[in-house]
C-alpha cells in the first residue's frame, strides 16, 4: 500500500518541529500506538477464529484448567 502524499501532507501540518513529530504527544507515538493496537487486535482476532474452527482435542492447550 502506497500513502499519497497529500495525506502525508494532512498528517504533518500542524507538526513545525521534531519534537511535534516525536516528543510525548508527537503524532510517530500517537501512530505508533493506533498500529500496535490494530495489530494486536487482528492477532486476537485470528486466533479466536482459528480457535472456534478447530475441533476439540485431548491435547495440551494454552491454558490452565
Amino acid at each position: 500500500m502506497t500513502f499519497r502524499p497529500e495525506l502525508i501532507d494532512e498528517l504533518l501540518k500542524d507538526y513545525k518541529n521534531v519534537d511535534d513529530l516525536m516528543g510525548q504527544g508527537g503524532i510517530f507515538k500517537q501512530l505508533s500506538k493506533v498500529l500496535i493496537e490494530r495489530y494486536l487486535t487482528a492477532e486476537l482476532d485470528t486466533h479466536l477464529d482459528e480457535e472456534k474452527a478447530s475441533p476439540e482435542s485431548d491435547g495440551p492447550k494454552n491454558r490452565f484448567i
